[in-house]
């Protein structure tokens, strides 16, 4: 890949039927497409130019991106004003897609009834729509552009601000003839304004199922805060090659959440969790050499954030700190039939969790570690493999991460737990699963996919996840006799784009 300059571009069988309905379903609303449809409205360009294959981004989609969605290859509205000033550039046409999942999900071994002791949970159900997502991207006006999202989620039967990027952004030519484009991003989930795929905006894996047990913990960074907090981030791009970033993040939860006592949205009180307190600082710094057609980054980033446990504790003085720094890389490799990339992300979280502490929630401070590392090869951009690892460690906390299960009464009414394990004296029964014998929050998993794309705005993707560790353990990880492997899970999905 040639280095492109801005400047110069502006019991699977039982299944089959269920597995073939998601199958023809795809074929039969998908249309042959030369692109994704969001940009590619707007720049003519075909979706291989941005992307290997969605949400994976080349350079020139990187450099796309970070020069704010402006390249346009459509008809503007425009106005003149008397002094000659363009006082409007509008797109004549909106450029928005729209984006449809339907899935199918299954753990390895069933979950237990919640309310019927012995009885299991229903495992393997089609999930139709899993999301439904409306997108508008592009340029809205001059260095100004947006990339923003909002999506049903099936599992909650909501509909959601997701991840949302406005942005501006200008270039300037050095007086040694080297490009230097600058921005501001508002957006509403730290890394979403990042234009690399190992940041948890846009990293590996690009899309887990909703079905699944979690784990007991992971960084902050990892997604924590999104969608709950939004902030500008601004940003340099030197010879597109040097990217840095510095910015800030304040709570931005209403809505839903609201005000017990006046009924408004806002301001949230002590009735909502993990609240953030004041301004947050993120960063990221990367370096990207290109020759041919290969790509090469090498980065960091991180945040320190400060949290108010809430919950019942109020949103003022003492806090929970966390500090998180990131190490990541990405190789890339471009071919006219073959793609290749590789790519890690290691993310060091220390807690000062003084609010928490004080509270008897947890120790006075605790770590936790994140790495991951992905191989994704595309044949002809229509068959894809992808092979990952994630590995979750942590230090032991026996309040934080319990390790009895918690118990509830058989015929008792109402949700008594998320699961029932082993009966009990009295018809008490104890609920694992979700918990750590060993108060550890240590987990293990690989993840690997094979996808089909047969036109570039749709997609099949199977991927299974594998459990080597769970919360602490291999076996009996829940001390209810539950293994790690039994949380493995299969998901089968389709995703188009209109």
């Amino acid at each position: 890949m040639h280095n492109f300059s801005w400047l110069r571009i502006n019991a699977w069988c039982r299944r089959g039927g269920v597995l073939s309905a998601l199958l023809l379903l795809g074929v039969m609303v998908s249309r042959p497409a030369a692109a994704l449809p969001l940009f590619a409205r707007q720049t003519g360009e075909a979706c291989a130019a941005c992307h290997t294959v969605y949400p994976e981004l080349t350079h020139f989609g990187r450099m796309f991106k970070l020069n704010g969605y402006q390249l346009d290859n459509g008809r503007d509205i425009e106005m003149i004003s008397d002094n000659g000033k363009q006082v409007l550039s509008l797109p004549a046409i909106p450029n928005l897609a729209l984006f449809v999942m339907a899935s199918y999900t299954q753990l390895k071994k069933a979950l237990p009834d919640s309310q019927i002791p012995g009885a299991q949970s229903l495992n393997g159900a089609v999930d139709f729509p899993y999301q439904v997502s409306l997108l508008y991207g592009g340029k809205i006006a001059p260095h100004f552009g947006a990339f923003a999202q909002i999506t049903y989620d099936n599992a909650g039967d909501t509909f959601n601000i997701d991840n949302t990027d406005f942005r501006f952004a200008n270039t300037i030519v050095l007086p040694n003839k080297t490009p230097l484009a600058y921005g501001v991003s508002i957006n509403n989930n730290p890394s979403v304004e990042d234009p690399y795929n190992t940041t948890p905006a846009f990293g590996f894996p690009y899309l887990p199922p909703e079905t699944f047990v979690p784990s007991l913990a992971a960084p902050i960074v990892e997604a924590g805060q999104a969608y709950q907090a939004a902030g500008p981030v601004a940003y340099l791009l030197w010879n597109e090659q040097v990217y840095a970033a510095f910015g800030f993040y304040r709570e931005a939860r209403t809505g839903g959440v609201g005000n017990v006592i006046t009924g408004n949205p806002g301001p949230i009180d002590s009735t909502s969790g993990a609240v953030l307190a004041g301004n947050n600082p993120y960063w990221r710094l990367a370096y990207e050499y290109d020759i041919d057609r290969y790509a090469l980054m090498v980065g960091t980033y991180g945040l320190r954030f400060k949290l108010y446990p809430g919950n019942g504790l109020p949103l003022s003085g003492l806090t929970d700190n966390y500090t998180d720094v990131a190490e990541d890389f990405q190789f890339q490799f471009i071919g006219e039939k073959n793609t290749a990339t590789l790519k890690g992300t290691y993310v060091k979280e220390n807690q000062s969790l003084n609010a928490s502490s004080a509270a008897g929630l947890a120790n006075p401070s605790d770590w936790l570690s994140y790495a991951t590392v992905d191989l994704t090869y595309w044949y002809e951009r229509r068959v894809g493999f992808d092979l990952g690892f994630v590995n979750i460690h942590g230090s032991t906390d026996p309040t934080l991460y319990p390790s009895s299960p918690t118990q509830c009464t058989a015929g008792g009414g109402g949700t008594c737990g998320q699961n029932l394990g082993t009966p009990g004296v009295g018809g008490v029964y104890n609920i694992g699963v979700t918990n750590s014998a060993n108060s550890n929050p240590t987990t293990d998993a690989a993840i690997a996919e094979v996808s089909y794309v047969p036109w570039l705005n749709v997609k099949f993707t199977f991927q299974y996840t594998h459990y080597t560790k769970f919360n602490g353990g291999t076996t009996n990880y829940d001390g209810v006799g539950r293994n790690a492997s039994d949380n493995d899970t299969a998901f089968l999905y389709v995703w188009f784009a209109l």
